[in-house]
């Protein structure tokens, strides 16, 4: 099948994150992946633009969403798509992170996907193999294509970004995905608001432009999107929060506290959610104003946007880090 139109090339070799990126090059990427909705909803997927190419997957960390995503978006652009099962692989038998990544660029991948649980891991790989890297989540750093996922989301619904008021609750002092939202949407000139208990939210994090709220309901009052986020337990040591049951009674979304914002404010979560810690289960399944399966769907098209931009890049820029 034809490949679709690509109007515009993304102009840097990896995608390490959203930190650095204008309004112009995140309307590339969100424009290139629309066009990969559409052709999603068809009953032939395959397109042929990235065949011959191969794309690497590794993953230092479990995922099932992010993990699933790429794979089929790269076998759905027809490249050679390879699963590193990194439990089983020469990491655990004492091989560094350099190591493993001269290993790779020895096999000539033309993308490798990473996650990894330390911030910055993703980037040193990137500066020490010569094809196109993708951040595919690290540490508590960065999760771009999830910032962009969740961004088509709410273009795809109202139409646009800048203006938007949109509320990003819970744990965002470890969220990966807090930070690549707060970057993308206020670079779009969304007004961004952060609400959650003190000990969750990061130390002066005014510095991005957003508003500050600790209280559910004062937060949320006249907002058009609500964006919930998991509790990262596995990221926090020490005590965070008195207990699950309070966070849920204070900061946990339920119609009461949702009543604050608007009517038809929308409801997000990046998943997988913790139905009765940071969202109330009816909330979350509510189909008139829950768009939490819109972006997982968003999400192959947005992977497949990005494994296609860059991976069309690999030739043109050559060795070039830009």
């Amino acid at each position: 099948m034809a490949d679709p139109p690509v109007t515009a090339a993304f102009p840097h070799r990896h995608l390490l994150g959203i930190e650095g990126l204008s309004p112009d090059e995140i309307t590339i990427l969100l424009d290139a992946s629309d066009a990969y909705v559409e052709l999603n909803r068809q009953a032939e997927k395959k397109r042929d633009a990235l065949r011959g190419r191969t794309v690497i997957n590794l993953f230092f960390e479990s995922s099932t969403r992010t993990r699933t995503s790429f794979e089929l978006a790269g076998k759905r652009l027809s490249a050679d798509v390879i699963n590193m099962s990194v439990g089983t692989s020469s990491v655990n038998k004492g091989e560094s992170l350099i190591d493993t990544a001269m290993t790779l660029n020895a096999m000539h991948p033309d993308v490798l996907v990473v996650r990894h649980g330390e911030s910055g891991a993703v980037k040193l790989l990137s500066e020490k193999v010569n094809c196109a890297v993708i951040n595919a989540g690290d540490g508590s750093h960065e999760h771009p294509t999830q910032a962009l996922l969740d961004a088509l989301t709410i273009r795809r619904r109202l139409g646009r970004l800048e203006g938007l008021t949109i509320a990003i609750c819970g744990d965002v002092l470890h969220s990966r995905v807090a930070r690549s939202n707060l970057l993308l949407l206020t670079t779009m000139g969304a007004r961004v608001r952060v609400i959650g208990p003190r000990t969750l939210l990061p130390a002066n994090v005014e510095r991005y432009g957003v508003e500050v709220f600790h209280d559910m309901k004062a937060g949320l009052d006249g907002c058009d999107i609500v964006m919930m986020l998991r509790l990262q337990m596995e990221r926090m040591q020490g005590n965070f929060i008195p207990s699950i049951r309070e966070y849920f009674q204070f900061f946990g979304l339920d119609y009461d506290k949702l009543a604050a914002a608007k009517e038809d404010a929308l409801i997000m979560h990046p998943g997988p959610s913790n139905r009765g810690v940071e969202i109330d289960s009816e909330v979350a399944d509510d189909f008139s104003r829950s768009v939490i399966r819109e972006q997982v769907e968003m999400g192959v098209a947005v992977r497949m946007a990005c494994l296609d931009l860059l991976g069309r890049n690999t030739e043109e820029l050559g060795a070039r880090n830009l």
